[in-house]
């Protein structure tokens, strides 16, 4: 028993030294590859782009898409996850209260998928990066990660894959378009969106520009 505790103290030592190692290398150095990328079967495409080279349209769009109040929480939004386990318990589709601070924290050192063990771990990354990257840093790993389309990853790659431009250039109808496919790239079109997917895409257009007078992103553009 004594051996068997042992083991496990040593394990736990080893894995908060190497998280809080991660979590402080990728704070400067740009994260090369997820485990997300790595089971990804159609193969990974992406750019690394500084948040300085991808328009404010963008940043504002997932804002308004994803997290309205990223700059005011410390990385939960207890009243999103409230609700949201209030509609599970509803049964039908099971939706998330995830911040973007949670998916950013998801996507760089876990892997996809539910379960109570990654959400604690998801949980336990999220503390982390809040209190060592801060906002800015946050939203751009954020924004060169998250999975823009089938086997690309970052803005960068989703602007040049969907209007053969750059991120830095991204009109508020690109930015929309490409927020509103994010919770599932691989299913929502960006180029030609129909129906429900091209009215909420217009929907978070609108949004942009309320998400830039209202200081909703404040903490990034300071």
């Amino acid at each position: 028993m004594k051996r068997f505790t042992k083991f496990v103290f040593k394990a736990l030592v080893g894995f908060l030294a190497l998280s809080l190692g991660l979590v402080l290398l990728f704070k400067f150095v740009p994260v090369p590859v997820t485990a997300t990328m790595v089971m990804d079967g159609n193969g990974i495409t992406k750019n690394w782009e500084s948040l300085s080279n991808i328009d404010r349209n963008m940043v504002r769009a997932v804002i308004a898409a994803e997290d309205g109040k990223f700059c005011s929480h410390d990385g939960f939004d207890r009243e999103a996850i409230e609700k949201a386990i209030e509609r599970n318990a509803q049964g039908g589709r099971i939706r998330g209260g995830s911040t973007i601070s949670q998916q950013t924290a998801k996507n760089v050192f876990l892997w996809q998928g539910g379960g109570y063990f990654r959400k604690g771990l998801e949980a336990y990354f999220t503390v982390l990066i809040e209190q060592i990257w801060g906002k800015r840093r946050i939203m751009e790993v954020y924004l060169n990660v998250a999975e823009t389309g089938i086997g690309t990853y970052g803005a960068e790659a989703g602007a040049q894959r969907y209007f053969n431009k750059s991120a830095a250039s991204l009109t508020p109808t690109e930015a929309a378009r490409m927020a509103a496919a994010l919770p599932q790239p691989k299913e929502r079109s960006v180029v030609n969106p129909g129906g429900w997917l091209r009215r909420h895409g217009n929907t978070i257009a609108a949004r942009i520009g309320s998400v830039s007078r209202d200081g909703l992103d404040s903490c990034i553009y300071e």
